[in-house]
């Protein structure tokens, strides 16, 4: 972990490191940054780097596309839960 602190503090301040502890996430490590930009330089610089007898491979996190519809079905129903109770009709 401190390794990990050391080589990806260099590109900016760092909120958390997750070490990956279970067998599917073993050698696995989730480096958040304070700031965006950081991330994409220490991604930028660090992807293929080797550490430990290791290439390290540095990928940007995405939110898997189900839980976003999800998101965006409960936004939906929020909203259409206020019109009602605001008598808010769409002009059609």
């Amino acid at each position: 972990g401190s390794d990990l602190y050391e080589l990806f503090g260099r590109y900016g301040a760092i909120r958390q490191i997750r070490l990956g502890d279970a067998p599917k996430t073993k050698g696995t490590a989730f480096v958040v940054f304070e700031e965006v930009a950081d991330a994409k330089s220490a991604l930028d610089h660090l992807n293929g780097f080797h550490l430990q007898e290791r290439y390290i491979v540095v990928l940007f996190h995405m939110p898997s596309r189900q839980a976003a519809k999800a998101d965006l079905a409960k936004r939906e129903a929020e909203l259409e839960r206020l019109k009602a109770k605001h008598d808010i009709k769409d002009d059609a």
